[in-house]
């Protein structure tokens, strides 16, 4: 009983990790409501099997005094164990398409996938309302619905602008030979949001998670302000 406990508790670490890394044990361990200690064993364990990994973000500062907190990001390892057992099928079928149709066929595919995902999202982002945020991050808890991990978090540098993160990707391995999947999600989101959205950065090209840059506002400049820079 006490190790289907433990299994869960890691399995629920993981998908935290999955999730929202670069992730610290202690943000797990408050989401999770247990001690700091208790996930640290839960991550060694999940580092010694591969599945997680240190990362400390270049723009992670320091704690006063000491070493900053360590992050942890999922690995290849562990997205293969969360990858959709028909990947290599569908890897197989794109290239028997674009043998017989040409680069075409693969493109008209993939045009084809980005219309569906905007169908299939676009009354959840429609009935957000109008603000940017509030669509991208209906957005992001659709997708994590169907798999993706996804979260929406602010960028720091104070620019009028979120991130949707995608921790995790049911086609990663078939995005990795056909990255045209990529491009038509990309272009799928930015008809949903209705602006014009920047990959980042995509699980499937290696990073540990795939970001989209989402603008949500212009700057307003206050009137003092607009008057010293007519001066």
């Amino acid at each position: 009983m006490a190790d289907a406990q433990d299994a869960n508790t890691r399995q629920q670490v993981l998908d935290l990790v999955v999730e929202k890394g670069p992730v610290t044990a202690s943000a797990i361990a408050r989401i999770l409501g247990l001690t700091t200690a208790a996930v640290r064993r839960h991550i060694t364990i999940l580092m010694e099997s591969g599945e997680i990994a240190e990362h400390e973000p270049g723009t992670v500062a320091k704690r006063g005094r000491g070493r900053p907190a360590r992050h942890y990001i999922a690995t290849e390892r562990a997205h293969m164990h969360l990858a959709d057992g028909y990947s290599d099928l569908a890897v197989k079928a794109l290239r028997h398409l674009g043998q017989v149709g040409g680069e075409e066929a693969v493109d008209s595919f993939a045009a084809a996938r980005s219309r569906e995902i905007e169908r299939r999202y676009a009354p959840i982002v429609r009935d957000a309302g109008k603000d940017p945020r509030v669509r991208a991050q209906a957005l992001a808890d659709a997708l994590t619905q169907d798999g993706y991990a996804a979260t929406v978090r602010e960028i720091a540098n104070g620019t009028f602008a979120v991130q949707l993160c995608q921790g995790h990707c049911p086609i990663q391995h078939v995005a990795g030979d056909f990255p045209q999947l990529c491009d038509a999600e990309t272009q799928a989101f930015s008809r949903l949001l209705d602006v014009h959205v920047q990959r980042l950065a995509t699980l499937a090209g290696g990073e540990h998670v795939c970001t989209t840059h989402i603008p949500v506002g212009m700057p307003t400049i206050r009137p003092g302000a607009r008057a010293a820079l007519r001066k």
